[in-house]
């Protein structure tokens, strides 16, 4: 057990990836950890408060305090006498508000990067994304971390990742600060709370049956707790003393679960899993871009009438018809990196997590929806294309 004095930090504490990054933390007990997050108090799930988590917090080994990385006083209060900080915060991906992706993901980043110069924090692992070098036209295919960022981003997610990025690899060595970042791939797993259930809302509501584009694109998935075992083999990286820190330090890693899968067939396996069926009407993406390009025009002009944030826009459109696969080799090399747990067991745990959402309990619940009854052939107009997917990338 290591000392009490020896801290860290998880901003973003309390999202999905975050939350298993505390509880590997305090399984390994490496640190005591400090948990920041937007919220004024933190609100435990039944499971989290019987389990590490609420001991952790009840023993003092955690604890949580309510930061906005928008202001600096708050940041440096969450990192006191910290040793290392996992930036792992950022906005909802699929709001694409410039300001807000701004303010969180530069400015925010901004002063976690002040923060831990004035602080003199040892260690940064910053959580990036390989969307900092997609430029939403051309797919990536085993990309390497040699690839520049594009001169236009997908989004204002990818683009404002991309500056909080290139701030945190700047920063390296700054006043001691050792410092690298972490682009893992399309995240899954239990505890998530956008990508199963968008797409089981989609297969009840009858709207599952599509493909957009021919369906053969390749995706890298990652599973959830891969991802914070990788955000742990960068902190030991540089933690480690002469060549292994310095190789390591002011870089950023790809990660994946090392096995591209078709996209599609990612998707029809959960919904399989499930008992939901399998999405196989293809529709050319081609025709798919003048919808989503009317829905964001739409949502521009009834967002502030209370429109909700809509999943089918033109960059999910090609996020969803286009292939991203990433080489880890780099992160293998020098970070130690590699999955603990494989596709096809991550897949496992994500859909029995998931056995509240089973088309069978909810056929016992309901009885076949109208959306069922109406669109089971899969015949019907434009509308019946929308599919309502949400991805962490």
């Amino acid at each position: 057990m290591v000392g009490q004095e020896r801290w860290c930090v998880v901003t973003g504490g309390r999202g999905f990836a975050a939350r298993h990054l505390v509880e590997m933390l305090i399984r390994y007990e490496m640190f005591s950890i400090r948990i920041a997050d937007l919220g004024p108090s933190i609100k435990l799930d039944p499971d989290e408060e019987k389990g590490t988590l609420g001991n952790a917090i009840r023993s003092g080994r955690a604890q949580y305090v309510s930061t906005d990385l928008r202001d600096k006083s708050q940041v440096l209060k969450a990192c006191q006498e910290a040793e290392v900080v996992f930036h792992m915060a950022a906005p909802d991906s699929s709001i694409n508000s410039y300001e807000l992706h701004h303010s969180v993901n530069v400015q925010g980043t901004k002063n976690v990067i002040g923060a831990c110069i004035e602080l003199k924090v040892k260690r940064l692992i910053y959580t990036s994304s390989p969307s900092v070098v997609f430029d939403g036209v051309n797919g990536i295919f085993n990309g390497e971390e040699s690839s520049p960022y594009p001169a236009k981003h997908n989004d204002s997610y990818s683009a404002t990742k991309a500056e909080g990025e290139a701030l945190v690899i700047k920063s390296n060595g700054t006043n001691g600060l050792l410092t690298c970042c972490i682009r893992p791939s399309s995240i899954f797993g239990p505890g998530d709370k956008l990508l199963v259930p968008s797409l089981v809302a989609a297969a009840r509501a009858g709207k599952s049956k599509f493909i957009i584009g021919d369906g053969n694109n390749m995706y890298d998935f990652t599973y959830v707790e891969n991802v914070a075992h990788a955000h742990i083999c960068a902190e030991r990286a540089l933690a480690s003393e002469g060549t292994v820190a310095e190789r390591a330090a002011g870089q950023a890693y790809f990660v994946t679960n090392m096995e591209p899968i078709k996209f599609w067939e990612f998707v029809s396996l959960i919904l399989e899993g499930l008992g939901y069926e399998r999405p196989r009407i293809k529709i050319p993406a081609v025709i798919m871009m003048p919808i989503g390009h009317m829905v964001e025009w739409t949502y521009k002009l009834l967002a502030p009438y209370g429109m909700k944030v809509p999943q089918l826009t033109p960059s999910r459109i090609r996020l969803l018809s286009c292939s991203r696969t990433f080489n880890c080799s780099k992160a293998n090399d020098r970070l130690g990196y590699s999955p603990i747990v494989p596709l096809q067991e991550g897949l496992r745990r994500t859909i029995e997590s998931f056995s509240h959402l089973r088309a069978e309990l909810q056929r016992k619940k309901d009885g076949p929806s109208k959306a069922y009854i109406y669109l089971g052939s899969g015949r019907g107009t434009c509308d019946n294309f929308f599919l309502i997917t949400t991805f962490w990338f």
